[in-house]
């Protein structure tokens, strides 16, 4: 079968399309023709080789999320289960490939009416995202700061944050990015590049309930000034580089609560069958901002890490 290989850490460049052996179901196992593969930041943290508790070790096919069809099952598995179009994890690594044999457990049943493509956006950053909203408590009126508002998590965020009824002000780096926020459902959009945007927000909002940080770093900080007593801070992401560096002393001085979500493997699991059922019902909508055939997986790597993308990043694989 057609994959990418990651054989040493390294730039995008390291991922190499090549051919592996076609995987063949075992015991309790399923195997997926793959139609598209997620993929996430942190893999493209793990392609260079940072340290962290998802670091993987070459020589190996990356890719923790795929979309397809189930075409064959282990000898002890049910065959009624082929023919099903899932999305799956694949346990950390195999998803950029043509196929992928995972655990019966692992797959999730994809919607009748929703797109393949729209369910695998969602595999993990609609779960990812409806974790968030439910962590932070958001509450009608609740004034909301999305930050990376137009990435993967950030627009279904924005939605989500809506439908919750809060007041939405969605942060994105550049107008193109800025120009997506009303679209979504954000009351005020702000270009977080721009030096006066803290005033802005202030200007149209006065000051927020809740932050759902995607950035880190500098824009973190201010954000995090931006929170009125008793508001509520999540982060989610590190497009700056660095997590969000609030001290835990200046929280608790401004009644801040700093949220770290601890949610077991099973929920999360819930969460991403409720984005698929909203996404079936048309309640919420994926962006998917750039596609890239499987053996383009570097210059997909690359769009991530440049910072230019809105939305969701797919490998096409079939």
């Amino acid at each position: 079968m057609r994959a990418v290989w990651l054989r040493e850490f390294g730039g995008p460049e390291v991922l190499v399309p090549g051919t592996a052996p076609d995987p063949v179901p075992g015991l309790g196992q399923v195997l997926i023709d793959v139609a598209h593969a997620n993929i996430t930041f942190v893999e493209t943290q793990q392609r260079a080789g940072r340290p962290g508790p998802f670091r993987v070790t070459p020589p190996l096919i990356p890719g923790n999320g795929v979309g397809g069809t189930i075409t064959a099952v282990g000898p002890d598995v049910d065959p009624a289960l082929i023919g099903r179009r899932v999305v799956s994890a694949t346990g950390g690594s195999g998803g950029y490939a043509q196929r992928a044999a995972v655990d019966t457990s692992a797959p999730i049943d994809v919607p009748a009416g929703l797109a393949l493509d729209a369910a695998v956006a969602l595999l993990a950053d609609g779960r990812t995202a409806g974790m968030l909203i439910d962590a932070v408590g958001v509450r009608p009126g609740d004034r909301v700061l999305v930050e990376a508002a137009a990435g993967g998590v950030g627009s279904l965020l924005v939605q989500l944050a809506a439908h919750a009824g809060a007041r939405v002000v969605g942060a994105a780096g550049g107008a193109r990015k800025v120009g997506l926020l009303p679209g979504l459902g954000a009351e005020v959009a702000v270009d977080y590049r721009a030096p006066d945007w803290a005033e802005r927000v202030r200007a149209a909002v006065g000051g927020v309930d809740v932050v759902l940080d995607g950035v880190g770093g500098a824009i973190a900080r201010t954000a995090f000034e931006l929170l009125d007593r008793g508001g509520r801070m999540v982060s989610f992401g590190l497009a700056s580089g660095e997590w969000a560096a609030v001290p835990a002393e200046a929280a608790a001085a401004r009644d801040v609560t700093l949220v770290r979500p601890d949610v077991p493997p099973a929920r999360m699991r819930a969460y991403t069958e409720r984005a698929l059922a909203e996404a079936a019902a048309g309640r919420l909508r994926p962006l998917i901002g750039q596609r890239f055939p499987l053996e383009r997986a570097a210059a997909a790597h690359a769009a991530i890490e440049s910072r230019a993308i809105t939305g969701k990043t797919l490998l096409d694989v079939s």
